[in-house]
Protein backbone atom coordinates (compact mmCIF):
# COMPACT_ATOMS: atom_id res chain seq x y z
CA UNK A 1 0.00 0.00 0.00
CA UNK A 2 1.07 3.29 -1.57
CA UNK A 3 1.44 6.66 0.98
CA UNK A 4 -1.55 8.14 -0.86
CA UNK A 5 -3.63 5.12 0.17
CA UNK A 6 -2.31 4.98 3.63
CA UNK A 7 -3.38 8.66 3.80
CA UNK A 8 -6.63 8.31 2.69
CA UNK A 9 -7.16 4.74 5.17
CA UNK A 10 -6.16 6.43 7.94
CA UNK A 11 -7.86 9.74 7.88
CA UNK A 12 -11.26 7.63 7.32
CA UNK A 13 -10.33 5.97 10.27
CA UNK A 14 -9.64 8.69 12.40
CA UNK A 15 -12.91 10.29 11.18
CA UNK A 16 -15.21 6.86 11.96
CA UNK A 17 -16.23 7.57 8.46
CA UNK A 18 -15.25 6.10 4.67
CA UNK A 19 -11.75 6.64 3.51
CA UNK A 20 -11.50 9.94 1.28
CA UNK A 21 -11.78 7.88 -2.75
CA UNK A 22 -13.51 5.13 -1.65
CA UNK A 23 -17.44 6.26 -2.31
CA UNK A 24 -18.96 3.80 -4.70
CA UNK A 25 -19.65 4.67 -7.83
CA UNK A 26 -19.40 7.90 -10.73
CA UNK A 27 -23.12 9.20 -9.37
CA UNK A 28 -21.82 8.95 -5.63
CA UNK A 29 -18.43 11.50 -7.14
CA UNK A 30 -20.66 13.53 -8.79
CA UNK A 31 -22.74 14.27 -5.95
CA UNK A 32 -19.58 14.52 -3.72
CA UNK A 33 -18.63 17.25 -6.48
CA UNK A 34 -21.73 18.99 -6.10
CA UNK A 35 -22.02 19.28 -2.47
CA UNK A 36 -18.36 20.33 -2.02
CA UNK A 37 -18.63 23.34 -4.22
CA UNK A 38 -21.96 24.23 -2.51
CA UNK A 39 -19.84 24.38 1.07
CA UNK A 40 -16.94 26.50 -0.39
CA UNK A 41 -19.52 28.83 -1.81
CA UNK A 42 -21.08 28.80 1.69
CA UNK A 43 -24.20 28.11 -0.75
CA UNK A 44 -24.37 25.56 2.13
CA UNK A 45 -23.69 27.92 5.29
CA UNK A 46 -21.73 26.62 8.01
CA UNK A 47 -23.31 25.60 11.34
CA UNK A 48 -26.14 24.52 9.08
CA UNK A 49 -27.67 21.06 9.26
CA UNK A 50 -28.11 18.51 6.09
CA UNK A 51 -30.03 15.02 5.67
CA UNK A 52 -29.88 12.40 3.46
CA UNK A 53 -33.00 12.64 2.19
CA UNK A 54 -33.42 16.33 2.24
CA UNK A 55 -30.52 16.22 0.05
CA UNK A 56 -31.97 13.05 -2.23
CA UNK A 57 -34.71 15.15 -3.00
CA UNK A 58 -33.11 18.67 -3.39
CA UNK A 59 -30.21 16.43 -5.92
CA UNK A 60 -32.99 14.21 -7.72
CA UNK A 61 -30.52 11.11 -6.54
CA UNK A 62 -31.27 8.14 -4.45
CA UNK A 63 -30.13 7.88 -0.72
CA UNK A 64 -26.98 5.74 -1.66
CA UNK A 65 -24.46 8.30 -3.35
CA UNK A 66 -25.75 10.58 -0.83
CA UNK A 67 -24.93 8.49 1.89
CA UNK A 68 -21.62 7.75 -0.06
CA UNK A 69 -20.96 11.19 -0.39
CA UNK A 70 -21.19 12.41 3.00
CA UNK A 71 -19.37 9.64 4.43
CA UNK A 72 -16.27 10.64 2.37
CA UNK A 73 -16.87 14.12 3.68
CA UNK A 74 -17.33 13.60 7.18
CA UNK A 75 -13.66 11.48 6.47
CA UNK A 76 -11.96 14.47 5.32
CA UNK A 77 -13.68 17.07 8.04
CA UNK A 78 -16.16 18.30 5.48
CA UNK A 79 -19.08 17.50 7.73
CA UNK A 80 -19.96 16.29 11.19
CA UNK A 81 -22.38 13.53 11.51
CA UNK A 82 -25.09 14.01 14.83
CA UNK A 83 -26.29 11.00 16.14
CA UNK A 84 -30.16 10.12 15.10
CA UNK A 85 -30.09 13.77 13.42
CA UNK A 86 -28.12 13.14 10.44
CA UNK A 87 -24.87 15.69 9.59
CA UNK A 88 -23.63 19.48 10.49
CA UNK A 89 -21.40 21.59 8.49
CA UNK A 90 -18.85 22.83 10.95
CA UNK A 91 -19.26 26.47 12.19
CA UNK A 92 -16.82 28.84 10.15
CA UNK A 93 -13.68 29.23 12.04
CA UNK A 94 -13.39 32.15 14.90
CA UNK A 95 -10.29 34.76 14.39
CA UNK A 96 -9.31 33.17 18.16
CA UNK A 97 -8.99 29.74 17.09
CA UNK A 98 -7.53 30.45 13.89
CA UNK A 99 -4.22 32.37 16.32
CA UNK A 100 -4.46 29.25 18.35
CA UNK A 101 -4.36 26.58 15.27
CA UNK A 102 -1.56 28.82 13.77
CA UNK A 103 0.63 28.35 17.28
CA UNK A 104 0.00 24.78 16.92
CA UNK A 105 1.17 24.62 13.56
CA UNK A 106 4.18 26.41 13.77
CA UNK A 107 5.58 24.35 16.77
CA UNK A 108 4.61 20.93 14.79
CA UNK A 109 5.05 21.33 11.38
CA UNK A 110 8.33 22.60 11.34
CA UNK A 111 9.45 20.11 13.33
CA UNK A 112 7.73 17.50 11.00
CA UNK A 113 9.53 18.93 8.17
CA UNK A 114 13.11 18.59 10.05
CA UNK A 115 12.36 14.70 10.31
CA UNK A 116 11.02 13.95 7.10
CA UNK A 117 14.10 15.35 5.55
CA UNK A 118 15.77 13.28 7.49
CA UNK A 119 13.73 9.85 7.20
CA UNK A 120 11.79 10.03 4.06
CA UNK A 121 11.96 7.14 2.22
CA UNK A 122 12.41 7.73 -1.75
CA UNK A 123 9.17 6.55 -2.44
CA UNK A 124 7.61 9.53 0.41
CA UNK A 125 9.81 12.04 -1.60
CA UNK A 126 7.82 11.00 -4.85
CA UNK A 127 4.87 10.94 -3.62
CA UNK A 128 5.14 14.33 -2.18
CA UNK A 129 6.61 15.72 -5.96
CA UNK A 130 3.39 13.61 -7.21
CA UNK A 131 0.72 15.49 -5.15
CA UNK A 132 2.59 18.87 -5.89
CA UNK A 133 2.24 17.92 -9.59
CA UNK A 134 -2.18 17.33 -9.01
CA UNK A 135 -1.98 20.52 -6.82
CA UNK A 136 -0.60 22.36 -9.81
CA UNK A 137 -3.51 20.88 -12.18
CA UNK A 138 -6.29 22.27 -9.87
CA UNK A 139 -3.92 25.48 -8.86
CA UNK A 140 -5.41 26.26 -12.96
CA UNK A 141 -9.15 25.46 -12.02
CA UNK A 142 -12.17 27.76 -11.41
CA UNK A 143 -14.85 27.82 -8.97
CA UNK A 144 -15.40 26.64 -5.84
CA UNK A 145 -14.90 22.87 -6.46
CA UNK A 146 -11.95 23.70 -7.83
CA UNK A 147 -10.69 25.43 -4.85
CA UNK A 148 -11.85 22.82 -2.52
CA UNK A 149 -10.38 20.13 -4.09
CA UNK A 150 -7.05 22.22 -3.72
CA UNK A 151 -7.93 22.51 -0.51
CA UNK A 152 -8.30 18.85 0.33
CA UNK A 153 -4.98 18.24 -1.66
CA UNK A 154 -3.33 20.76 0.41
CA UNK A 155 -4.03 19.05 3.42
CA UNK A 156 -2.86 15.48 2.16
CA UNK A 157 0.73 17.19 1.07
CA UNK A 158 0.66 18.31 4.78
CA UNK A 159 -0.05 15.61 6.10
CA UNK A 160 2.27 13.22 3.92
CA UNK A 161 5.19 15.33 5.21
CA UNK A 162 4.20 14.10 8.99
CA UNK A 163 3.77 11.02 7.90
CA UNK A 164 7.40 10.72 6.08
CA UNK A 165 8.55 11.77 9.70
CA UNK A 166 7.61 9.02 11.13
CA UNK A 167 5.65 10.54 14.01
CA UNK A 168 2.53 9.30 14.49
CA UNK A 169 1.45 11.79 17.36
CA UNK A 170 2.66 15.03 15.62
CA UNK A 171 0.41 13.36 12.40
CA UNK A 172 -2.75 12.59 14.60
CA UNK A 173 -2.59 15.93 16.21
CA UNK A 174 -2.31 18.07 13.15
CA UNK A 175 -5.36 15.63 10.92
CA UNK A 176 -7.37 16.37 14.21
CA UNK A 177 -7.05 20.13 13.30
CA UNK A 178 -9.00 19.96 10.14
CA UNK A 179 -6.94 23.05 9.85
CA UNK A 180 -7.15 23.64 5.86
CA UNK A 181 -10.55 22.83 5.60
CA UNK A 182 -11.33 25.38 8.14
CA UNK A 183 -8.74 27.90 5.97
CA UNK A 184 -9.67 27.34 2.74
CA UNK A 185 -13.78 27.85 3.33
CA UNK A 186 -12.64 31.25 4.90
CA UNK A 187 -12.62 32.41 1.12
CA UNK A 188 -12.35 31.44 -2.68
CA UNK A 189 -9.05 33.22 -3.01
CA UNK A 190 -7.02 31.60 -6.20
CA UNK A 191 -4.03 34.03 -5.46
CA UNK A 192 -3.86 31.94 -1.74
CA UNK A 193 -3.01 28.79 -4.14
CA UNK A 194 -0.74 30.10 -6.27
CA UNK A 195 1.31 31.37 -3.44
CA UNK A 196 1.52 27.96 -1.46
CA UNK A 197 2.30 26.25 -4.41
CA UNK A 198 5.82 28.18 -4.65
CA UNK A 199 6.10 27.53 -0.87
CA UNK A 200 5.09 23.58 -1.08
CA UNK A 201 7.96 23.20 -3.72
CA UNK A 202 10.77 24.95 -1.44
CA UNK A 203 9.66 22.14 1.27
CA UNK A 204 10.04 19.27 -0.96
CA UNK A 205 13.18 20.73 -2.38
CA UNK A 206 14.86 20.59 1.02
CA UNK A 207 13.64 17.17 2.29
CA UNK A 208 15.23 15.83 -1.68
CA UNK A 209 17.73 17.19 -0.18
CA UNK A 210 18.07 15.80 2.58
CA UNK A 211 18.31 19.09 4.47
CA UNK A 212 16.79 19.26 7.91
CA UNK A 213 17.29 22.81 8.82
CA UNK A 214 16.04 23.94 5.77
CA UNK A 215 13.21 21.99 5.41
CA UNK A 216 12.50 23.26 8.94
CA UNK A 217 12.94 27.01 7.70
CA UNK A 218 10.81 26.44 4.67
CA UNK A 219 7.53 24.89 6.43
CA UNK A 220 8.13 27.59 9.11
CA UNK A 221 7.87 30.45 6.54
CA UNK A 222 5.23 29.15 4.61
CA UNK A 223 2.82 28.51 7.49
CA UNK A 224 3.73 32.20 8.74
CA UNK A 225 2.97 33.36 5.47
CA UNK A 226 -0.24 31.52 4.79
CA UNK A 227 -1.01 32.89 8.60
CA UNK A 228 -0.49 36.29 7.02
CA UNK A 229 -2.86 35.26 3.86
CA UNK A 230 -5.26 34.29 5.68
CA UNK A 231 -5.18 36.84 8.30
CA UNK A 232 -5.89 39.29 5.78
CA UNK A 233 -9.30 37.95 5.26
CA UNK A 234 -10.18 38.31 8.83
CA UNK A 235 -9.15 41.90 8.60
CA UNK A 236 -11.10 42.24 5.33
CA UNK A 237 -14.39 40.48 7.19
CA UNK A 238 -14.07 42.97 10.07
CA UNK A 239 -13.92 46.34 8.17
CA UNK A 240 -16.72 44.76 5.86
CA UNK A 241 -18.63 44.52 9.34
CA UNK A 242 -17.60 47.71 10.43
CA UNK A 243 -18.57 49.86 7.35
CA UNK A 244 -22.30 47.43 7.14
CA UNK A 245 -22.73 48.84 11.13
CA UNK A 246 -21.92 52.64 9.63
CA UNK A 247 -24.40 52.49 7.18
Amino acid sequence: MDDEAVIARDRGAMAGGTPPGRAHGRLADEVYDTLLGQLMSLRIEPGSRVTIDVLARELGVSQTPIRDALNRMEAEGLVVRVPHAGYRIPPQITRHRFEDMLEIRLLLEPAAARRSAERASLQQVAGLRRMLAEMAELEGGSGPTAYGAFGLRDAAFHDLVALSAENQIIREALARLHSHVHLFRLHHDTQVTHLAMAEHEQVVAAIAARDPDAAAYAMRRHILRSGDRFRRLFDEVKDADGMAAEA
